[in-house]
Order: structure tokens, then sequence, then C-alpha cells
């Protein structure tokens, strides 16, 4: 069985204008397999799922699903009919409804909420995808929004599921356990089949059985996982001789040789024993004191639902604290993990985006011209590629609207930068140019406190690292087996 395909691409060419995204793509993704699609931002990984998925469609090419041609034109309700459910790397989740509604959507007949909560619950108990089926989206954390997504893909019989960089916003163990589940989902049906939309090397050597490499929208490698290396995966994805340090870094994370700073630099941000209540005043941080100096990253790890994130956002002045002191700067800056829905005006044009960094506090005439130079130099000083700063930000690529969004925080180098989760989709290449600013704001005597889901990234880039379990926050050593521990509640 395990010979036959699940989905099958051939010929596959897409044009969006003057831009070729894709050009005589073939992916043939075998039944009870985990297919790997790796690629640079931009490469045409998501278009060609996408078209798989019926949300764009080919100008020329077949797509078979277990055995089946699709005729066009294929759509999205054919797609799911047919057996495939696709995850979005940005959910496509109404926020104001439950989970249970977000479930229902789409679906045939009257809403019985009774059938679908016994749904959720009985897809929860068999995948370990638990949620529970009142929570509204909107106050879901993004690693329960993924598992909705997920669980929507489930309800509707998916049997090939498309997952678009599903370990970018998760915690290590969380991503090792849907990593796992992807294995077993595969074990259990021979003839379902998963695609792994990814950049991260390590996941595709690990989990995939099958892997296929796409380079400026034409496929360059493809073939049984156990044969590449992490080497020659990196030289399909940029090409050969164009690996640089943003691979290497990849491949062995970079760790600064970092020194005791205590007393070299004032304390920017003081936090004594205070306590942060969520939106629907649940306690979320207990008790938390901290400091955060000039020029250090306090990188913070934490499972999700921890805390960190109500952490963040009260330093940054979003939330109010329920008790305890916090001293703290009232210009910082702050960027969200969320780029689309809380950092960027999606149909709006980069100096537009620009003018955003001081909304609320500016008053007066808007001087055009001047944000639009402006935006201009930001866009050279940090090698944002568009073509000029009226361009919409959705024309830009995941990694230089992350690198955009940075420049902006920066612009007015101010006293403290909160980041949450500041690579998340990103490629290697992104991620290296995200991490250089970081550092760059750092030595420049910047305070940088930053979340991020991925251990390996906070230990890379923090000069200290502040540990959070169940709301409660103790700083430990910058060292993994230490951390790990500290972020699950082990001494």
């Amino acid at each position: 069985m395990t010979a036959s395909l699940a989905l099958s691409l051939r010929g596959i060419h897409k044009q969006f204008g003057a831009v070729r995204a894709l050009h005589d793509v073939t992916l043939a993704v075998r039944a009870g397999t985990v297919h790997a699609l790796l690629g640079e931002n931009g490469a045409g990984k998501s278009t060609l799922m996408r078209i798989a998925f019926g949300l764009v469609r080919a100008d020329r090419g077949t797509v078979d699903v277990l055995g089946t041609t699709c005729a066009p034109p294929f759509t999205p309700s054919m797609a799911i009919a047919a057996g495939v459910g696709m995850v979005h790397q940005h959910f496509s989740l109404v926020s104001a409804m439950t989970v249970s509604e977000n479930i229902a959507l789409g679906s045939q007949g009257r809403y019985d909420p009774a059938t679908v909560h016994a749904q959720v619950r009985r897809i929860g108990e068999r995948t370990g995808l638990v949620l529970d089926p009142n929570a509204r989206v909107s106050e879901l954390p993004v690693s329960a929004q993924q598992r909705c997504e997920i669980v929507k893909a489930l309800a509707r019989d998916a049997r090939i599921l498309i997952l678009d960089e599903p370990t970018a916003v998760l915690a290590p163990d969380e991503a090792q356990a849907l990593l796992a589940w992807l294995r077993t989902f595969v074990a259990e049906h021979p003839s379902h089949a998963v695609v792994l939309i990814t950049h991260k090397l390590r996941d595709a050597l690990a989990m995939a059985d099958d892997i296929t490499v796409l380079r400026r929208g034409e496929r360059v490698a493809a073939g049984v996982a156990h044969t590449f290396t992490e080497a020659s995966l990196a030289d399909a994805m940029l090409g050969p001789g164009e690996r640089t340090h943003a691979v290497q870094q990849e491949v062995m994370p970079r760790v600064d040789a970092h020194t005791d700073s205590v007393g070299a630099h004032h304390n920017v941000i003081t936090a004594d024993a205070i306590d942060v209540r969520d939106p629907r005043n649940v306690l979320r941080v207990r008790g938390a004191s901290f400091t955060v100096r000039a020029g250090e990253i306090v990188g913070v790890a934490a499972v999700e639902g921890s805390g960190q994130h109500e952490l963040l956002r009260a330093v940054a002045g979003m939330l109010s604290i329920a008790n305890g002191r916090l001293s703290a700067p009232s210009d910082i800056a702050f960027v969200p993990e969320d780029r689309h829905r809380d950092a960027l005006l999606l149909d709006a044009s980069l100096t537009e985006n620009l003018a955003l960094r001081d909304a609320g506090t500016r008053s007066g005439r808007m001087e055009w011209r001047t944000l639009a130079t402006r935006t201009a130099a930001l866009l050279t000083k940090r090698d944002v590629r568009a073509r000029d700063a009226q361009v919409n930000a959705r024309t830009l690529s995941g990694g230089n609207q992350q690198k955009f969004i940075l420049a902006r925080a920066l612009d007015d180098a101010p006293p403290a930068l909160i980041v949450e989760n500041p690579t998340r989709g990103l490629d290697f290449r992104a991620t290296a140019d995200v991490h250089d600013a970081l550092r760059d704001a750092r030595d420049a005597g910047i305070a940088v406190l930053l979340y991020s889901s991925d251990l390996d990234e906070v230990l890379a880039l923090a000069d200290r690292v502040l540990a959070l379990h169940n709301g409660v926050v103790h700083e430990v050593p910058r060292d993994r087996a230490i951390v790990g521990r500290a972020m699950l509640g082990a001494a």
C-alpha cells in the first residue's frame, strides 16, 4: 500500500503577473508517509500546496488525490470532499467564535452544539489534540489555535494533512508531541499521508520519509529522506556554494560568548513581585521579580500557556499589573508574535505602516514625504526586500515583513524592546537577519526582553534566562537541560 500515491501534482505551472511562482513542478506523496516540502521563503512551497487544496488554480498541470484526478475548477470544498485538509501558517479561524463553532463552519445542516462538542472531545481523546469546545478562539494561545485547525481538518475526515510550518509556534515538547502524532497518524492509517511544509532541516530529516526541495519555483531535489544531509538540503535550497552563516546557524545555532554584565549597565525594567491577570481576569503571573538592563537580552523560556504572553504585555504596558511594582519606560517598543493580526495593516503601504509606530501619540499634520523618505532608509538599513516604500505590506515575504516590523520598532532607538517569537515561520536566512538585528539592538544599549517557543533560539540570543512555569518566574543558568526542567516545573 505504501507504494501507491496519496497525493500527486504533475507539471504544475503558476504565474502571478510578471512573477513566475511555479515552473513544471512535480510532487509525489506516497500513502502511509510523512513528506517534507522544503525551500526558502518565496520558493513556492505554500503556493504549490494551495493548489493542492484548491485555493489557487494552476495555469497548467494536474492534481490527483487518492488516485482520482481532480478536474478544474478544483475548489477547497472539492478538496475537503476528496479528503484533503490544510492547516495554514496564518490560521483561518474566526476569532470571535468558539472552538466548536469554528469546527462546524462550512459543514452542512443545522448546527448542533452538543454533537460538535462530542466530536471535538472524541478527536481529542483519540489524538491528544485536546481543546475546550466552548473556548473562544480569540482567547486561545497560538498553539491551541493550531490544534483547533488540525481538529477542524480531522472532523472533516481529512486523509491527507498539509501543515504549513506547524512547529513554528510550539515549544520544544509541543513540537515533538505534534510530530510524533503525525507519525502515528500515517502509521495507523496506511492510506493516509502528511505533507509538512517547513524550513527546519532537522525536523525534515528526523520526521519525514521523503523530501522535496523547491528553489525559485522549481523542484531541485526529491528523494527518500535518509539520502540527504543538512548540508545537501541547504545546498539544494540556496544553490551550491551559497550556504552562508545563515545556514550554519540552522545547522549549528550560534551561541554568543556571553559575559556577566552585572553592574555594567543600569536597570531599564524592574519588576518587583508583580501579579498579572489576563483579559478574562484569570491570574496568569504570580509574584514575578526580575530586571532587564540596558545592553542585554533577557530570554523568557516557557511552555505555551505558562503566562509568558501576559508577562511581556504587562511589561510593554498593554496589560495592567494586579499587584506589585513595575518600573519601565513609557516608550517601550513591542514586536508581537502574530505579525499579520497585530503588527501590520497588510493592505496599507509600508510608509503608512511606519506611521503606526507612533499611533495615538502624534498630533498635527502627517508629513508623508518625510515618512516615505524615512521608510526607504529603513528598508535599506535592514535589507528589507521591497520595490519601494509605497508597496503594500502584503506583497512582502514573511521574512521581509518581520524585518520591517523590527526595523520600525527600533527606528527611534527605544530604551527597551519586547519581542515575541521573532522568527516564527521564517527560513534560516531571514532568521539570521532578525537575530543580527536583535544583537545590534543589544549592542546599542537597548534592553531586550525576548520570548521564543524555540528554546535553542532563547539560548542562542539571551545573556540571561528567565524560566516561567505556571506563572512563576525563576532566573536559571543558560544550560539547556536546566532550563528545560525549569520550564516543566522540575527542580
